[in-house]
């Protein structure tokens, strides 16, 4: 190996790191350290795709213009989103490919045993191309079914894709991740308002917008009046449920896991409560849970239910 060639492959581990690093910002542990270790490996990779997908969507790739370069195309070409988009699927197609080089980008190298390991299928991680290929389209959603649409592109992959590595899909499975995955995309679009309207992006249904008499420009102030906190509290009891309708899911699993997704449903419930507890108003900046009141809700989903009769 050349000293450039070893210098390289230093700065892409820091630059693929500084990438899974913001899994520490989530509401919800990405891969504990208490799951096996083929397991840990499998969620990181997952992660490491979907957060680079969503940072090629929201325009939050590292400066330089690296990771444009990693997928083959001219540095200059890091502000192209679209562009970005099809060379990063390109790659995709690299880690399903069962003869040629391999992929290009060392966290979609990272992915391709992952891949093999579990047979895992093309289609969940393209839905998440494509739902940031639709950020680049669309910036309103007229109505809470277009809203679940584009969650079935932007968030449900990537539950069917834990179920997938620990070996645990069934259809009924599948169902209640869909619900609990689509509620914390949810919880994620209310803490977010500000950022999202920064990016001229809004995930609040126009129609629900209507109901509550919120405008646009009040969504930019810089505290929420009481129309949206009114708005936002009516989105976040829709959130809850959701999460309701998905708890089963964990009693439906046993072991590390059940604790694993107790983890991603008591978080979206920490955000929950998070969000309750600022009355609502998001404007200020994302409200975000604290450590004991995450383990306080994760306790809550683990807790038996009392039998009825």
């Amino acid at each position: 190996m050349t000293a450039g060639t070893g210098i390289r492959a230093l700065s892409d581990t820091a630059h693929t790191q500084a990438t899974l690093g913001k899994a520490a910002a989530e509401n919800f542990p990405v891969a504990p350290a208490f799951l096996p270790r083929a397991w840990r490996d499998g969620l990181t990779a997952v992660y490491g795709y979907a957060r680079l997908v969503d940072d090629i969507g929201d325009g939050d790739l590292a400066p330089g213009g690296r990771d444009a370069a990693l997928l083959g195309l001219d540095p200059a070409a890091a502000e192209d989103r679209l562009a970005l988009l099809d060379a990063f699927e390109a790659d995709l197609q690299r880690v399903f490919a069962t003869t040629g080089a391999g992929p290009r980008h060392p966290l979609l190298r990272a992915l391709q045993p992952v891949v093999r390991a579990h047979a895992l299928t093309p289609e969940p991680f393209l839905g998440l191309i494509e739902a940031n290929r639709q950020d680049q389209r669309v910036t309103r959603y007229a109505t809470y079914q277009d809203l679940l649409d584009y969650c079935e592109l932007s968030a449900n992959p990537v539950g069917r894709l834990v179920l997938s590595i620990t070996g645990t899909s069934t259809p009924e499975r599948i169902r209640r991740s869909d619900e609990i995955c689509t509620a914390l995309q949810i919880v994620e679009h209310l803490q977010d308002v500000a950022e999202d309207l920064g990016r001229d992006r809004i995930y609040l249904p126009a129609q629900d917008m209507r109901r509550f008499h919120v405008s646009e420009a009040e969504l930019a102030a810089p505290t929420a009046g009481a129309a949206v906190r009114s708005l936002i509290a009516y989105e976040a009891e829709r959130a809850r449920h959701l999460l309701d309708e998905g708890t089963p899911l964990v009693g439906s699993v046993h072991g590390r896991l059940r604790l694993l997704l107790a983890g991603f449903v008591g978080g979206g419930h920490a955000a929950l409560r998070a969000i309750s507890a600022a009355g609502f108003d998001v404007l200020p900046g994302p409200p975000k849970p604290t450590k004991t009141g995450l383990l306080r809700e994760v306790a809550a989903v683990l807790r038996p239910m009392p039998r009825k009769g």
